[in-house]
């Protein structure tokens, strides 16, 4: 384990748009081209975790791009100043969620959720914290401030797939649960 290792924001993106081929596979249709895989940004200090839920993310057919702490992120997004002409273009910014830890050196997962929050730009996009440590009023704490859902460590498959119903459009049922959003 290196928690000192210098890590950058990795864009991790498919050659070019089309996964799979064009075959039939139980993707969402909206009558014009293929929609474009849900692109999550996910926080961690941690370089095992970040990795762990990049290849979870990835598994499940998303975008990921990666960064391993809070101000990384918001450099990421275009909400720091002098961050702000260093940022993709807004075709490859399109992030759908945020994922991120809660306890990170610098800046909490709990103040980049306030800082996005904040954003006029950002505060639509959903944000699940999540932690290892099992603390209510932390829990209690982010839902309020409008996490959309706080996970505990280790995150499995099944959490990785619940994160795609609270990107649709529409509640339907998702894997046998009801998504709520």
């Amino acid at each position: 384990m290196s928690p000192s290792s210098p890590s950058k924001i990795s864009s991790n993106f498919g050659n070019n748009g089309g996964e799979g081929g064009g075959g039939g596979g139980g993707g969402i249709v909206d009558g014009s081209d293929q929609l474009e895989p849900p692109h999550v940004l996910a926080v961690d200090d941690s370089v095992i975790e970040r990795k762990l839920i990049e290849r979870l993310l990835k598994s499940s057919e998303y975008k990921v791009t990666t960064a391993e702490n809070g101000l990384r992120a918001l450099e990421y997004l275009g909400l720091l100043e002098d961050a702000k002409e260093n940022t993709l273009t807004n075709n490859d910014l399109k992030v759908s969620l945020v994922i991120t830890d809660y306890c990170m050196p610098g800046m909490t997962g709990y103040e980049l959720l306030k800082k996005i929050k904040e954003s006029s730009n950002f505060r639509e996009i959903p944000v699940v914290v999540m932690s290892s440590e099992k603390n209510p009023s932390r829990v209690e704490k982010c839902l309020e401030e409008g996490a959309l859902e706080f996970m505990f460590k280790p995150l499995q498959l099944s959490d990785v797939k619940r994160l795609r119903c609270h990107m649709m459009k529409f509640d339907e049922p998702c894997n046998e649960r009801l998504c709520v959003g």
